[in-house]
């Protein structure tokens, strides 16, 4: 009797190992759980890099349950409070203009606020080609939220502001194709 609930918890044990990496390995899909929808229309994205970011335990669970704004938020580079020793630091990273509510709203402190300002993650030559690009008149723009694995990532986008022309014929361009494809 004993031998076999040995062997019945061995294979029970090496069916949910064998599962949980069928899961790893198939699983490659983005869940995408915050949506910036006006970035791309109203700058010209010129590249994209995938952040970290830094929360608090029940900020995680309100941006997994998909409760953050991202409408009129940017990112922007602080010289780095820390001082330079042998290696130059390039400064910090933050997230300015994003809101994410409390998951439970009795149940959290009461000096917590949506729109904190947020470290990102990013490495030092990250940040030096940054600071370098940001010269030339464009913004950090964040595109969207979403988990690679168990992570939570932001799609953060160098972009530069489109003109009113610009959105203009971007509307007329839409427009045309709606029309075509209805033909």
């Amino acid at each position: 009797m004993r031998a076999t609930l040995k062997v019945a918890r061995i294979i029970f044990y090496m069916v949910r190992a064998f599962e949980c990496l069928l899961i790893k390995q198939y699983d490659t899909g983005m869940v995408i759980l915050a949506e910036n929808k006006r970035a791309r229309f109203d700058y010209d994205i010129l590249e994209t890099f995938e952040v970290g970011i830094i929360l608090k335990g029940h900020e995680v669970k309100s941006v997994k349950s998909k409760r953050m704004g991202l409408a009129g938020s940017r990112a922007i580079i602080r010289a780095s409070a820390r001082r330079s020793g042998t290696r130059s630091a390039a400064g910090e990273v933050f997230l300015v203009g994003s809101q994410i509510p409390a998951y439970q709203p009795m149940n959290v402190s009461p000096d917590y606020t949506a729109d904190t300002t947020r470290k990102l993650l990013l490495t030092q030559d990250e940040i030096k080609y940054l600071v370098g690009a940001l010269r030339e008149g464009t913004s950090l723009i964040p595109l969207n939220v979403h988990l690679k694995g168990n992570l939570i990532k932001i799609e953060l986008a160098l972009a530069r502001g489109k003109k009113k022309h610009d959105k203009r014929q971007a509307i007329k361009k839409r427009t045309i194709e709606r029309e075509m494809q209805r033909e």
